[in-house]
């Protein structure tokens, strides 16, 4: 399959490299070429540290590097795929721009798909004039470690375009589950519930930052606690789905004020080397403020 991914950011070189490790010949493209260059770097530090850990090996690194092609021309990049993923930044009026202008230079059945983790792609599939070959694909950060996918169903999507995203998914060697269109979806829905009480707990004095992941961790099994989870996929994005769930389902998804004075003040997480946690070469070292 000939896979195109439009945004190179985190989720989106990472598309691109478990795309091409599944043998999928793949073009990445963003606004700019600095942007390109940076996923290509991102995917090679991936496969590097896969390489040490004994996960990939040398022909399967080179292998996959080759299967990735810079494309910054939009027309060029989308011209012949049978998959395009759009990873730009969630916001749904980009998101349909982006939607119309790959429909418009894309071959009459190619699959549009977004890797929104709350927007509407009933909404966003409205855009196009062929909404039956539009779906989400919701991947989880990071995308090469990460194993779960939610197929996001939208009002417009045909049987057919289910088909081809869950088949897609599946051979990443990934789980597919497949979720009707709804605000936040199965997955960002519960994680954001559980991520706002987290913060709302450190915010009334309940409990410290680790002592809260400490518990989710050591007594429910989550592989990583809701606050430093909050800190990997940005305080900013939390808070715009948060935003967007109070709006679509009600109050219970208010962000509390912690959250917002943290966006204010751009601590946003690992990002920025500051939110819940400092971060220092990409890991949690301890809570802010200690």
């Amino acid at each position: 399959m000939r896979v195109t991914v439009i945004g190179a950011g985190s989720m989106g070189h990472g598309i691109a490299q478990v795309s091409a490790m599944a043998g999928h010949e793949v073009r990445l493209n963003d606004v700019d070429d600095e942007r390109i260059e940076a996923g290509l770097e991102s995917i090679e530090a991936n496969l590097d540290g896969g390489l040490d850990r004994g996960k990939v090996t040398e022909a399967e690194r080179a292998a996959t590097l080759d299967r990735i092609q810079p494309a910054p021309e939009l027309s060029a990049a989308v011209a012949d795929a049978d998959l395009i993923v759009e990873a730009v930044p969630e916001d749904l009026d980009l998101k349909k721009d982006v939607f119309t202008d790959v429909e418009a230079a894309t071959p009459g059945d190619a699959v549009v798909a977004s890797n929104t983790s709350s927007l509407s792609v009933t909404e966003l599939a409205s855009a196009l004039e062929r909404p039956g070959q539009a779906v989400g694909l919701h991947f989880f950060n990071p995308p090469h470690i990460m194993d779960l996918v939610e197929v996001v169903v939208a009002e417009q999507t045909s049987e057919a375009t289910e088909a081809v995203a869950t088949d897609y998914v599946e051979g990443l060697d990934k789980e597919a589950v497949v979720v009707r269109d709804s605000a936040g979806f199965a997955s960002s829905r519960l994680g954001i519930t559980l991520g706002l009480e987290a913060i709302r707990m450190v915010e009334s004095g309940v409990a410290g930052v680790e002592d809260v992941d400490t518990a989710m961790r050591e007594g429910y099994g989550h592989p990583m606690g809701p606050l430093e989870l909050s800190d990997l996929v940005g305080l900013d994005v939390r808070l715009d789905v948060a935003e967007h769930l109070r709006e679509e389902l009600g109050e219970r998804f208010r962000p509390p004020q912690a959250l917002r004075r943290k966006v204010r003040a751009g601590k946003l997480g690992k990002k920025t080397g500051e939110g819940f946690y400092v971060w220092e070469d990409g890991e949690a070292v301890r809570p802010a403020g200690e």
